[in-house]
């Protein structure tokens, strides 16, 4: 049987990302997105509402582990990736990982949209109870 162990979620402003992208370029994009993602959102017209879309996830799953972003979960630690279909699941590397282990978070649900102002993500980890004989 399963719990839930976090939840987290989070809203930005497109401006605020296209802001960041335009000003410190590429080197912005790959602090908060690892190779694969960025290569995913430059493949559209507007990368920006892609990489704003991750960002929040990023930020979702840093709450949702009770950390924020920062030592215990970098925003490179955490890899939005794509099934056959297309959802959109969380891959954890490093810290984040480690953390997520140590709280015990065996899977997490995600979801992400965007508009023409901003983009949110929601993420809900979750952990196995144990069975007790």
């Amino acid at each position: 049987m399963s719990r839930i162990a976090g939840l987290g979620m989070d809203l930005i402003d497109l401006d605020r990302v296209r802001h960041a992208l335009q000003k410190n370029g590429e080197a912005f994009a790959l602090r908060i997105c690892t190779p694969d993602e960025w290569a995913y959102c430059r493949k559209h017209a507007d990368p920006v509402p892609r990489l704003a879309a991750r960002f929040a996830a990023k930020e979702a799953v840093a709450k949702a582990l009770g950390t924020g972003i920062g030592e215990k979960c970098a925003f490179t630690d955490v890899e939005v990736v794509r099934n056959d279909a297309g959802a959109p699941s969380i891959l954890l590397h490093g810290t984040a990982g480690v953390t997520a282990r140590e709280q015990g978070v065996t899977g997490w649900f995600l979801t992400m949209t965007h508009s023409r102002l901003s983009a949110a993500a929601a993420v809900i980890a979750v952990a196995e109870v144990p069975e007790f004989s």
